[in-house]
């Protein structure tokens, strides 16, 4: 796309973007940022496009977790480290029972900024603007927190460049290494899925073992001890993504050098609008929210602009509907995409349809609703006959109580213990196994009816 400049969305509507009250210091940010290397690589996004190809045709399942909102103030290496562990336990399970790879994609290192229902909100009488994410203001309730300040984009990319080489680290020094799948159980209590995870660590360890008698281990020594981890984040905060966009001198394409991959979110989704404007022009992956308001003709507009030479890989159909709408609104879409044959990675976000407020006045996500969203899901793509090609979590692998039910039990009245999101409840690491577990059975299902249809 050689006529399209990382700066054409300006002259576009925008939405669900700040104002920001001091235009010298934010052209003073920006063009600092301008100047800072990029957190990304375009070899990196080239590679996971490719991996999401094998995805939309079944050779690979994409796993996306992490924190709503990323917090400058909950930032810690433990906390990293105890995330990118639980996606690593996350994905063994998914493998172990689909018997394909798991694309690992990481809500981080960019994930800063949020979409928001109202401009204002009001608490006892006084109205302030919304709190939009620790990239653009505060979550203290003053009229100097919610002022939107450039600086905090500064310290964003300060800590997404921490974040991503804490994480490098981890996948190529030898944590993620798969003999390493029993030290990963450290911290499940019995009332966990331990018992049933060890089963599995039980036999990966089993065959690994009969791999090094064989002889087999040391050929593909590289390959057990490291993995890919991409990071992703909603490309919300445009000033922030142009300063950070950079030209591949391999290519002459523009990458979003902020994150592996880049979404669209179902209030950002206008065909005419800044945010389609600004990912339709770089390289990575771009997934694309699609709540039950998407339209066909939307669809059809938003899929010919954000990949028109039809990429496998490029395009990623994030549903976010909510427990008992799948089957009303999923296969609408996949008509579609089969209309217009296209190519896209068909991706469940069972967490943004099913917030509720509980009884005790928190915001949260019941986990029976969530593997519900998960399971019809499943059960339309089984009966249209098309690939689900992953799952897309809000998650933590802090002992967190911010979504009611999994194996603990978390009650409304639990719910107060440990609530620490700075924005929308996450799954804590007992729920997020639980639900690698239902996913597990749902695509070894699958793979089993493949097998049959063959046989037949």
């Amino acid at each position: 796309m050689t006529d399209w400049q990382k700066s054409d969305w300006r002259a576009k509507p925008r939405v669900q973007m700040p104002e920001y009250l001091d235009g010298a210091a934010l052209n003073r940010v920006e063009s600092k940022l301008s100047q800072y290397p990029p957190l990304v690589f375009a070899g990196e996004a080239r590679t996971l496009k490719a991996q999401l190809g094998a995805a939309s045709r079944g050779e690979a399942f994409l796993l996306q977790g992490g924190d709503c909102a990323e917090s400058f103030e909950q930032f810690s290496a433990d906390a990293i480290r105890d995330t990118f562990k639980v996606m690593l336990q996350m994905a063994m399970v998914l493998t172990y029972g689909a018997k394909v790879p798991v694309v690992k994609v990481g809500r981080m290192a960019g994930q800063f900024a949020k979409p928001r229902s109202a401009p204002t909100e009001v608490v006892n009488g006084v109205e302030l603007p919304s709190y939009r994410g620790d990239i653009i203001n505060e979550l203290a309730f003053t009229e100097a927190a919610r002022i939107p300040d450039p600086e905090k984009m500064l310290q964003a990319y300060t800590q997404a460049a921490a974040t991503l080489n804490l994480i490098r680290a981890f996948s190529t020094g030898g944590y993620a290494d798969v003999h390493q799948v029993h030290s990963w159980t450290l911290g499940f209590t019995e009332r966990d899925n331990a018992a049933r995870y060890r089963d599995m660590a039980n036999h990966i360890s089993d065959a690994l073992d009969f791999m090094s008698a064989a002889g087999v281990d040391s050929d593909h020594a590289h390959t057990l001890q490291t993995v890919d981890f991409y990071t992703s984040h909603e490309s919300l905060l445009l000033e922030y993504e142009e300063a950070l966009t950079r030209l591949d001198s391999t290519s002459g394409k523009w990458l979003a050098g902020s994150g592996h991959m880049i979404w669209i979110g179902d209030r950002t989704r206008q065909p005419d609008g800044a945010h389609v404007e600004f990912c339709k022009g770089v390289l990575n992956p771009i997934g694309l929210k699609c709540g039950p308001t998407m339209t066909s003709d939307d669809l059809k507009s938003l899929m010919g602009t954000l990949n028109p030479k039809n990429e496998p890989g490029r395009l990623t159909l994030i549903n976010r509907f909510g427990a008992g709408n799948v089957g009303e609104h999923l296969p609408r879409l996949i008509k579609t995409v089969r209309d217009e044959g296209a190519n896209v990675v068909w991706v469940c976000d069972a967490m943004h349809g099913n917030t509720i407020k509980s009884a005790s006045g928190y915001k949260t996500r019941p986990f029976e609703s969530v593997l519900r969203e998960v399971r019809e899901f499943f059960a339309v793509h089984k009966s249209e006959g098309t690939i689900p090609g992953g799952v897309h979590f809000e998650m933590t692998g802090q002992d967190v109580t911010e979504c009611t039910g999994g194996v603990r039990a978390v009650s409304d009245e639990d719910l107060s213990d440990r609530y620490h999101t700075a924005c929308d409840p996450r799954l804590n690491a007992s729920q997020s196994l639980e639900l690698a577990f239902l996913v597990a059975e749902e695509l070894s299902a699958l793979r089993n009816d493949r097998q049959a249809e063959r046989a037949g």
